[in-house]
C-alpha cells in the first residue's frame, strides 16, 4: 500500500494560494476550470461567484472558467453569463460530429472548447462549494510532473427529503459494485477512494490520448484506461473533507450503475480478463408497484463512447501535437503509446 501514503494527499496541505500560484508560474502550466451542467438553476450562482472570486479575481490560479450546457430548460445559462462564466452549448462545440446528452459528452467536447494544460472538472450541483475543490486537485499536478489525473474523495452525508442531513450514506454505487468490481479484476485500484467522484483535475494530454463514454460510465473507463496503459503512479486523490448535494433515488442509481456496468464489461473484455459473451443487452429492466398494479418499466442505455480526441483532425489543427508518428492512431492500452510530460506542447 506505498501508493495509498504516497499518492494521497489533503487539501489543507494546499490551502497557501500565494505559493501555489507562484508554483503554477514557475511551471508555465495554464488551467481550465470546467462546470458541467444540465438544469442547475439553483447552485450554479454560487459555484461560480465562489470559484471565481478566489481562484480567478483573487489568486490568478486558474485561467479559464467555463460552463459546458447539456441543453438546460431552466435560467442555467442566464445565471452562468451573469456571473462572469463562459458558457458553451455542448452542441455547439465540434458540431460536425453530432450531440448526445450526457455528461461524459460534455466532459469530452470541454477538452477540444478549453484551453488549458489542466482542466478541473467540478460537477455544479454542489451545496457547500468551496475552493479547495479546485485547488486541492490542481496542486499536485503543479507540483509533481509524474501526476496526471487527481481524483476527490470526501465525506458524502445524505440530504433527508425535509432538508436534514445524515452524515454518512453517500457513494453507494462505488461501495456496492465500483469496489467489489475492482477487488475483482484490477485489486490496485481499491486504494481509490471513490473513484466515481465528479471532482477532479487531468492533464490535457493524458485526457486527449483517452476515449469517452458519453454517459454514466466515463469516470470508471477513464480510470480503468489510465491505469491499464500509464499504472498506478499516474494517479493521485486528495481528501476534499465533505461534499453536499441531492442525492439521487435508488431506481437512479440503478439506471447508473447499469451503464457503469456495460463500460466495466467493455474494458474486461478489451484487457482479456474475461470472454465477451455474444450479445449485452442495453436495456435496463426496473419493477413498479402503483396499488394493486404491477408493471415493468425499461429503459435503453447505450454506452457509446467519444474516441481519443488526437484522433480527430479538427482536434490536432487546434492543438498541434509535438509527437511521433506512431500516435496517429491512439487506443488505451497501445504498448507504443508513451504519455508525454507537462512540456510535451
Amino acid at each position: 500500500m506505498s501508493w495509498l501514503k504516497s499518492h494521497t494527499f489533503h487539501h489543507q496541505e494546499f490551502a497557501d494560494l500565494e505559493i501555489l500560484c507562484r508554483a503554477k508560474e514557475r511551471s508555465g502550466l495554464r488551467i481550465s476550470l470546467c462546470i458541467p451542467t444540465l438544469n442547475e438553476e439553483t447552485t450554479i450562482g454560487k459555484v461560480i461567484v465562489v470559484l471565481k472570486s478566489e481562484l480567478m479575481d483573487r489568486f490568478p490560479l486558474v485561467d479559464e472558467l467555463a460552463v459546458i450546457d447539456s441543453g438546460s430548460t431552466d435560467r442555467t445559462a442566464e445565471i452562468a453569463t451573469s456571473y462572469g462564466a463562459d458558457f458553451y452549448h455542448s452542441a455547439d462545440i465540434l458540431p460536425s460530429h453530432g450531440f448526445n446528452r450526457g455528461k461524459g459528452e460534455n466532459l469530452w467536447k470541454a477538452v477540444y472548447q478549453l484551453q488549458g494544460d489542466i482542466i478541473c472538472y467540478v460537477d455544479a450541483d454542489i451545496a457547500n462549494i468551496h475552493p479547495r475543490f479546485v485547488y486541492g486537485l490542481i496542486a499536485p499536478l503543479i507540483r509533481n510532473e509524474d501526476i496526471s489525473y487527481v481524483k476527490a474523495f470526501y465525506e458524502r452525508p445524505i440530504v433527508q427529503p425535509a432538508g436534514d442531513i445524515r452524515d454518512s450514506g453517500g457513494g453507494r454505487v462505488t461501495e456496492i459494485l465500483v469496489r467489489p468490481l475492482f477487488s475483482l479484476f484490477y485489486p490496485e485500484l481499491t486504494q481509490l477512494f471513490q473513484p466515481l467522484s465528479g471532482e477532479y483535475a487531468v492533464r490535457r494530454n493524458l485526457l486527449e490520448r483517452i476515449p469517452f463514454p458519453i454517459g454514466y460510465g466515463v469516470e470508471t473507463s477513464h480510470i480503468l484506461d489510465v491505469y491499464t496503459h500509464w499504472g498506478m503512479g499516474a494517479f493521485a486523490q486528495v481528501n476534499l473533507e465533505r461534499r453536499v448535494h441531492r442525492n439521487q433515488s435508488t431506481a437512479a442509481l440503478g439506471r447508473m450503475s447499469f451503464g457503469i456496468l456495460q463500460s466495466f464489461l467493455s474494458r474486461l473484455h478489451k484487457d482479456g480478463k474475461v470472454t465477451a459473451p455474444a450479445e449485452i443487452s442495453n436495456i435496463y429492466r426496473a419493477l413498479e408497484i402503483s396499488g394493486a398494479h404491477y408493471q415493468e418499466v425499461t429503459t435503453e442505455l447505450v454506452e457509446e463512447e467519444r474516441p481519443p480526441l488526437i484522433n480527430l483532425p479538427d482536434y490536432r489543427l487546434k492543438f498541434p501535437l509535438r509527437a511521433s508518428p506512431r500516435d496517429e492512431q491512439v487506443q488505451p492500452g497501445d504498448p507504443s503509446l508513451d504519455l508525454p510530460g507537462p512540456g510535451s506542447r
